[in-house]
C-alpha cells in the first residue's frame, strides 16, 4: 500500500471557497444553494461541521428516536412488501389484476374503489351514473367483496384499502367477506386508511361533516384494538397531501399533526395509548425531489417518536412510526410517457433509501388512463429489480453518516415542527382544517408549483423541455361505465330481493339509532349489517339521517399563481388582452370552472381558477360534486362566457357530452364548453365531436390555456 506523500496537506473549507467562487455565478458560493419549496437552502457542500451540534446524528436502527429505521435489521433481514395499488370495473376484473400481480411476485394487495363507493353511493344512485367502475373497483355490498377476494386467502395476504368515507361498509364487507372464506378477525392483516382528515384538504372523498367522522374513526380504532390485533386501524395519509401540491414540510407536518388528533380522538374513547398506537401506520408521496423525500421519512421518524413520547407511550412499538409509500402519480406526464419508468424507479429508491414498509410503484401510462397489465407488470418489476439485482437491500441506512442527509434530516424535522406548533396554536388538526388554513397553504403551494414550471423556471423533461415534436400513441385502458353499472344494478336487485328486508331495516335503524345517541360501536353494528346483506350506500344513508352530507366551501387562493409565473412579457401581453376584452365588451370575460360528478380530486381546478383570476378573467368555483344538470344552471344563472370542466376519473365521456347537452337544453349554446385533466388522446376527437371547444391535457402550460380560451369566447360571440 503506498504511503500518503510528504507534501500532502488536507485542503481547508477556506481553500474550497476560493476555488469555487472562480467558478460560481457572480463569485459567490452561496449563489450555488439551492432553496427548496420548504424554504431549506441546500448548500452545494457540507462538512464534519454541519453535524457537530445535530442530536441525533449518531444513532442505531431499531431503538429510540427510530430516525435510522423502526426495524434492527430493517431489509438487511426482510425486504419491504411489494404492492400494487389497483381496481377498476367489476370486482371480478379486480380479481384476475390481483391474482396475476400475487403471482408474479407482489406480496400484498392495495384496493382502489370507485369514486361512487368512496362516496357512500349505490352504482344506482342517480348521481353516480358517469363513476361507477371508472376510477377503481366498484362494491355495492359483501357479494361483491367476496367476488373481489375470490381466490385470495385472507388469512395469509395482507389487505390495504384506501378508503375513507364510506370507511364503515367497505371494512365491515372485508370482515365478512373473510368471516365466509373461513377467516376470523383476528387473521386479519392489511390497514384500512380511515384518515378523513385529509380529505377535508385535498381528496374530499368524504361523506360527513369532520365532527361525527371522527367519531366513525375512533370507533374504527377502538373495535380494530379489541378484536383485529394484526391489523392497522389507520394509515394516516400525507400521500395526497403532496399530490394536491404540498411541498414536503406541509405533507410531514400536517400528516403527524392528523396523527396527533387520531390519538387524542382514540384517547377520548377511553383507550390506552400502548392500547392501539402500534396499529397505526401512516403512508407518504415520493415525488421527484430526491434528498428531500429521503431526509422527509427520516424526520418523520423522529418526530412521530417526540410527539408519542408526549403522550406517554412506552411500548416501542406506539413509538415507532411504519409506513407505506407510493410513487409520485402527479409527477407522471403524459408527454413522452416513457420517462416516466425513469421518474418511478428514483422515487421508488428514495422511498427505499427512507426506509419504507412497504411499496407501491406507478405505472409509467397512469397520467393518461388506469394501467394496463404490461404497464403494470413494469412497475412491480421495478421494485424487484431493487430487491434482487441492486444489493440496496443488504446495507441498513446508507445515507447515514452523510454530512449532507444529517444536516438535512434535522433541517426538515425542524421546518416541520414549526408548522405543527402553529397547528396545536390553533387548537388542533381539526380547526386547523374546519377553518379552511390548511387547505389554503396546500393550494397556494400548488400554484406556485405550476407557476414555475408553466414558466420554464422548474424543469419537466419531454414537457417544458426537450418536447418531442410527435408524440407515438399508447395503448390505454378503457373501461364500459354502462356496462359496469348495468351489471352491479342487476346484483343489486338480486341482493335486496334474496334478504331479508325486515332484518335488515332493524339493523339500519340500530345504526341510525347509534348515531343519534352516541351509544354503541358504529363498525360493529355496520358489520351486522352487511352480514344481513345491507349495502354500502344503505349503511351510509343510515348515518347520514343523523349526520347529514358535508358540504365543502370552495374558497380560492388569489395573486400566488402571478407572483410565482417568472415570464413577465407573455403575462403582461394575455393581461393586456383580456383588459381589451373587458373594455370592449363592458365586462370582462366569465368563466366557471366546474368538477362534475363524484371526482374530488380539485388540485388542477383550483390551481386554473387562481391563474385565470390572476390574469384578469371574473372567476367562479361550481361547487364539487355537481351533476350536468345543476352545473349548466349555474352557468347559465352566473353569466359566464365558458364552463371549465376538471377532469381526472375518466368520467369525462358520459359527463362532458351531458353538461353540452344540458346548456343547449337551456336555451345557452353561446356558452362554450373546455375540459382539461387527465384526458387520453384516443377520446379528443370524441370530445370535440361532442362540442368541446378545448382540451388542455397534462402539461398544458395555463397562459396558453387561458389564451385559446379567450380567442374562443371572442369567436362564441361573434358567432352570436
Amino acid at each position: 500500500m503506498s504511503s500518503i506523500p510528504p507534501e500532502y496537506k488536507p485542503a481547508s473549507l477556506e481553500d474550497w471557497q476560493k476555488a469555487a467562487s472562480k467558478s460560481a455565478p457572480g463569485g459567490r458560493v452561496d449563489a450555488l444553494n439551492w432553496v427548496t419549496p420548504d424554504g431549506i437552502a441546500v448548500k452545494p457542500l457540507y462538512t464534519a461541521a454541519d453535524t457537530q451540534s445535530l442530536p441525533h446524528a449518531d444513532t442505531l436502527p431499531g431503538f429510540a428516536p427510530y430516525l435510522r429505521g423502526p426495524q434492527a435489521t430493517m431489509y438487511a433481514a426482510r425486504p419491504w412488501t411489494i404492492r400494487q395499488y389497483a381496481g377498476f370495473s367489476t370486482a371480478e376484473e379486480s380479481n384476475a389484476f390481483y391474482r396475476k400481480g400475487l403471482a408474479g411476485g407482489g406480496q400484498g394487495v392495495s384496493v382502489a374503489f370507485d369514486l361512487a363507493t368512496h362516496r357512500g353511493y349505490d352504482s344506482d344512485h342517480p348521481r353516480v351514473v358517469g363513476d361507477v367502475g371508472k376510477a377503481g373497483v366498484a362494491i355495492d355490498s359483501v357479494e361483491d367483496m367476496k367476488i373481489l377476494f375470490d381466490g385470495i386467502p385472507l388469512d395469509k395476504v395482507s389487505v390495504s384499502m384506501t378508503m375513507n368515507g364510506a370507511v364503515l361498509p367497505v371494512l365491515a364487507g372485508y370482515v365478512v367477506a373473510a368471516e365466509e372464506q373461513g377467516v376470523r378477525q383476528d387473521q386479519l392483516s392489511g390497514t384500512i386508511q380511515n384518515d378523513i382528515l385529509k380529505e377535508f384538504m385535498v381528496r374530499n372523498t368524504y361523506i360527513y361533516p369532520p365532527e361525527p367522522s371522527m367519531r366513525i374513526v375512533g370507533d374504527i380504532i377502538e373495535y380494530t384494538a379489541k378484536n383485529m390485533p394484526k391489523f392497522n386501524s389507520i394509515s394516516i395519509s400525507g400521500y395526497h397531501m403532496q399530490e394536491a401540491g404540498a411541498n414536503q414540510a406541509l405533507e410531514l407536518a400536517f400528516t403527524l399533526a392528523d396523527g396527533k388528533e387520531y390519538v387524542k380522538t382514540a384517547l377520548a374513547k377511553g383507550l390506552d395509548v400502548d392500547e392501539f398506537a402500534g396499529r397505526l401506520s401512516f403512508f407518504w408521496a415520493i415525488g421527484m425531489n430526491f434528498y428531500l423525500e429521503i431526509a422527509k421519512m427520516r424526520a418523520a421518524r423522529l418526530l412521530w417518536w417526540r410527539i408519542m413520547s408526549g403522550f406517554g407511550a412506552k411500548n416501542p412499538k406506539s413509538l415507532m412510526l411504519r409506513t407505506h409509500c407510493q410513487t409520485s402519480g402527479w409527477s407522471l406526464t403524459e408527454q413522452d410517457p416513457y420517462n416516466n419508468i425513469v421518474r418511478t424507479t428514483i422515487e421508488a429508491m428514495a422511498a427505499v433509501f427512507g426506509g419504507t414498509q412497504s411499496l407501491h410503484t406507478n405505472s409509467f401510462d397512469e397520467a393518461i388512463a388506469l394501467p394496463t397489465e404490461f404497464s403494470a407488470r413494469i412497475a412491480r418489476n421495478t421494485q424487484l429489480i431493487i430487491q434482487e439485482e441492486t444489493h440496496i437491500p443488504n446495507v441498513i441506512d446508507p445515507w447515514a453518516g452523510s454530512y449532507m442527509m444529517e444536516k438535512l434530516t434535522q433541517e426538515m424535522a425542524d421546518a416541520a415542527w414549526k408548522i405543527i406548533e402553529e397547528v396545536e396554536a390553533m387548537g388542533g388538526m381539526t380547526r386547523a382544517v374546519d377553518s379552511g388554513w390548511a387547505k389554503l397553504k396546500i393550494e397556494a403551494a400548488a400554484a406556485e408549483k405550476q407557476a414555475r414550471i408553466d414558466s420554464g423556471r422548474d424543469v419537466i423533461v419531454g414537457v417544458n423541455k426537450y418536447r418531442l415534436e410527435r408524440e407515438d400513441a399508447l395503448d390505454a385502458r378503457e373501461v364500459d361505465n354502462v356496462m359496469v353499472r348495468e351489471q352491479q344494478i342487476t346484483r343489486l336487485d338480486k341482493i335486496r330481493a334474496a334478504r331479508d328486508a325486515g332484518a335488515v331495516h332493524a339493523a339500519l335503524e340500530a345504526l341510525t339509532t347509534a348515531a343519534r345517541t352516541g351509544q354503541g360501536n358504529l363498525l360493529d353494528l355496520s358489520i351486522r349489517a352487511v352480514r344481513l346483506r345491507a349495502t354500502v350506500g344503505e349503511v351510509s344513508d343510515a348515518l347520514e339521517k343523523v349526520f347529514g352530507r358535508h358540504r365543502a366551501d370552495t374558497q380560492k387562493v388569489t395573486g400566488v399563481y402571478a407572483a410565482a409565473y417568472d415570464s413577465a412579457e407573455g403575462w403582461d401581453k394575455l393581461k393586456g388582452e383580456i383588459a381589451a376584452f373587458a373594455e370592449q365588451q363592458g365586462r370582462r370575460p366569465r368563466v366557471m370552472i366546474a368538477k362534475l360528478g363524484q371526482d374530488g380530486h380539485d388540485r388542477g381546478a383550483k390551481v386554473v381558477a387562481t391563474a385565470y383570476a390572476d390574469l384578469g378573467f371574473d372567476v367562479d368555483m361550481g361547487p364539487l360534486f355537481q351533476t350536468p344538470e345543476e352545473c349548466a344552471r349555474q352557468a347559465i344563472e352566473n353569466d359566464v362566457h365558458a364552463v371549465g370542466i376538471s377532469t381526472l376519473a375518466a368520467g369525462h365521456k358520459t359527463l362532458v357530452p351531458a353538461i353540452i347537452a344540458e346548456l343547449e337544453k337551456q336555451g345557452a349554446t353561446d356558452i362554450i364548453v373546455f375540459v382539461g385533466g387527465v384526458i387520453p388522446q384516443q377520446d379528443y376527437e370524441y370530445l370535440f365531436n361532442a362540442g368541446v371547444k378545448g382540451i388542455y391535457g397534462p402539461g398544458t402550460p395555463i397562459p396558453a390555456s387561458a389564451k385559446d380560451v379567450l380567442e374562443q369566447i371572442k369567436r362564441s360571440l361573434g358567432d352570436h
